[in-house]
């Protein structure tokens, strides 16, 4: 992404940056490349000139200056014409944020909360894909639907769980993400609002901000106890009745990062408010399948013909398939296919065949992955209380993820040390907008004990650090992740 960022939006984004700990130049620099790191600053966009930030900071430009060579010097400041330098990312540095960017060797990336590929079931089902291939070689090859086989297999699937549905309401995409993109381009205009969970999953925040719309935040609750709602049903209903909202994208199961899963009673709830207000409920499943305690609930498509389904094979067999879906009624479908061939004009069909297979046959390699899931699951909540006593936790009941609350807004300054001591983190206000979550992390449980207990170990000594120099801890002002204002 190119482009540049004016003062104004760079001092808002800084907040109360001058802790008087350091040199000014050295705190300017240092939370500017905190920015940078945790991707609220994009790369190759281009600062503000050294006297415009300057006048609009109230400092003087020799402080400015100063700053912006620290930055070039550290590798996150392009040498540029004048002033006018863009943001980079240090060969030597591992970003925390930035998706794509290869982690060098002897960094544990819990930045991507993925499994391996199920093996010899993944290898038996490409085996077996082969075989079907020959019968589609005299067509063309493009199919903005998706072969027949695999939408066959996933509305088998459907309605198995309790929801019938047809091959002709399914629509294949090239995964979870592709997926998002089509019904935000179907559904929502620019300038929409896009309603979301107050955490919620990073890279649809991304997706809803890069097709013009607006996310609508409704936090989730703060659980105190096992009676608690995992979900502010009321906020939500009352932000689509007040401020209607185009879409709502939600993850109700096994919630990405809380791990939280919404109740029957819930999806109901929303389902019905959604339909009289007019806003189309868009709902993430991809991770329905890590069903870790055995929670039993509907689909929310259940409740409901006017629910859009996004699926997926990434989480629970190979994000490598790049194989997803939408599930939504015929006449949907037609709409999604539309927008699609303006993107694309199909997936690869071997990997459809081979999904085909593992979709008809989805807890063969489930069961085991379920039950090594469950122990790293306990392994991590039993290192977290041993070694970081003071970080409040949430059990997860299903997916991927622990979602930590941390004794002071650090997250940004903590991923941000963190390669230092081995790790590659997502920092927490990633999860959400206008900054909140700095008092939050995402630890994914993907990985066995051994290499967990590595990650706890290097937490802690980031925190150790964090805990023994104060000025790093200045990162930007935590909003209160619980508050959220309905019109």
């Amino acid at each position: 992404m190119s482009g540049s960022l004016n003062p104004t939006a760079l001092v808002r984004l800084l907040g109360s940056w001058n802790s008087g700990a350091l040199p000014a130049y050295r705190e300017l620099a240092d939370v500017v490349r905190l920015l940078v790191m945790d991707g609220r600053i994009p790369l190759d966009v281009a600062l503000p000139s050294e006297r415009a930030l300057a006048q609009t900071l109230g400092l003087s430009r020799t402080t400015v200056t100063a700053a912006y060579a620290s930055l070039r010097e550290q590798g996150f400041l392009t040498a540029g014409q004048g002033s006018r330098g863009r943001t980079c990312i240090p060969h030597r540095t591992v970003p925390v944020s930035a998706p794509g960017l290869a982690v060098p060797d002897g960094v544990l990336d819990l930045a991507y909360a993925s499994l391996p590929a199920a093996g010899e079931v993944m290898h038996r089902a490409f085996a077996e894909a082969l075989t079907e291939l020959p019968a589609l070689l005299p067509g063309f090859g493009y199919d903005a639907v998706g072969v027949p086989a695999l939408r066959e297999a996933i509305a088998e699937k459907y309605t198995a769980e309790g929801v019938p549905t047809t091959a002709g309401q399914i629509l294949v995409t090239s995964g979870a993400q592709h997926a998002l993109n089509i019904v935000l381009r179907t559904l929502a205009g620019k300038q929409d609002r896009v309603m979301v969970e107050h955490p919620t999953y990073p890279n649809a925040l991304d997706a809803i901000r890069a097709a013009g719309c607006k996310p609508l935040p409704v936090a989730l609750p703060v659980i105190q106890s096992s009676t608690s709602p995992a979900w502010d049903i009321d906020s939500m209903i009352a932000t689509m009745n007040h401020q209607r909202p185009a879409m709502a994208y939600l993850v109700p199961d096994f919630h990405n990062p809380t791990g939280r899963i919404m109740s029957d009673l819930q999806r109901r709830r929303l389902a019905r408010a959604a339909a009289s207000s007019g806003t189309v409920l868009v709902v993430d499943e991809t991770l329905r399948g890590l069903n870790l305690d055995g929670v039993r609930t509907a689909p929310m498509s259940s409740f409901s013909p006017a629910v859009v389904s996004i699926g997926s094979l990434s989480k629970s067999h190979w994000a490598g398939l790049r194989t997803g879906w939408i599930r939504a009624h015929e006449a949907m479908i037609t709409r999604f296919v539309a927008t699609r061939t303006v993107m694309d004009l199909g997936g690869p069909v071997v990997e459809q065949l081979a999904a085909a297979r593992l979709v008809r046959s989805f807890s063969e390699p489930l069961d085991a992955r379920l039950e090594e899931l469950r122990h790293n699951r306990e392994s991590l909540l039993g290192l977290l209380a041993e070694y970081l006593p003071s970080w409040e936790v949430e059990r997860p009941q299903g997916g991927l993820t622990v979602w930590c609350r941390l004794p002071s807004p650090c997250s940004t300054a903590l991923t941000v040390l963190a390669p230092d001591f081995g790790l590659r983190l997502a920092a927490g206000p990633r999860f959400g907008v206008g900054g909140a979550f700095e008092h939050y992390l995402r630890v994914p449980y993907t990985l066995p004990r051994a290499k967990l207990e590595f990650a706890v170990g290097a937490l802690r000594d980031a925190q150790d650090k964090l805990d023994a120099a104060p000025h790093l801890r200045r990162t930007l002002k935590a909003a209160r992740p619980a508050v959220v204002a309905v019109a």
